[in-house]
């Protein structure tokens, strides 16, 4: 479990200046992983009360080059926030409902995935997104069994 303090610890490692709304925003992400910036904000705001959106767009930018977070956008989602960074993990999205659960990389060594042709590029990383039903649309979608009225 993360603290405070090591939020501060990683943002010195990071030669970024330690700040409340940076400190907030990395405990809010740590604590909401794959949180949209709405989330995000509304979050920041309890812990530290007033805070702009500007801020924490800043702050979520900032934090995201920096390589303390990373940021994903399923097709057709806003942007997601997740603290679990340089593993090269992928996603799993649930076409109903939106939930997104992390999927380890299947081969386990970056880039997780060889490209059948890499054009001259020297890539370093690749990217998947896995579409289906979480357990609880799964559910929630599955066909109730008939009951059998002979006479």
């Amino acid at each position: 479990m993360s603290t405070s303090t090591d939020f501060e610890r990683k943002l010195r490692e990071a030669a970024l200046r330690v700040t409340a709304p940076r400190v907030a925003v990395l405990s809010t992400v740590h604590d909401n992983p794959h949180a949209d910036t709405d989330t995000i904000l509304a979050k920041v705001r309890s812990s530290l009360g007033t805070v702009s959106h500007q801020a924490v767009y800043d702050v979520l930018r900032v934090l995201t080059a920096a390589g303390l977070l990373r940021r994903i956008q399923p097709m057709g989602s806003v942007a997601r926030y997740e603290t679990r960074v340089g593993d090269n993990h992928h996603h799993i999205v649930c076409r109903t409902c939106g939930a997104i659960a992390d999927v380890d990389c299947a081969v386990g060594d970056a880039p997780c995935l060889t490209a059948s042709n890499s054009n001259g590029f020297n890539y370093d990383e690749a990217e998947v997104i896995y579409w289906g039903l979480c357990p609880d649309c799964t559910t929630a979608q599955s066909p109730t069994p008939e009951r059998n009225h002979s006479a």
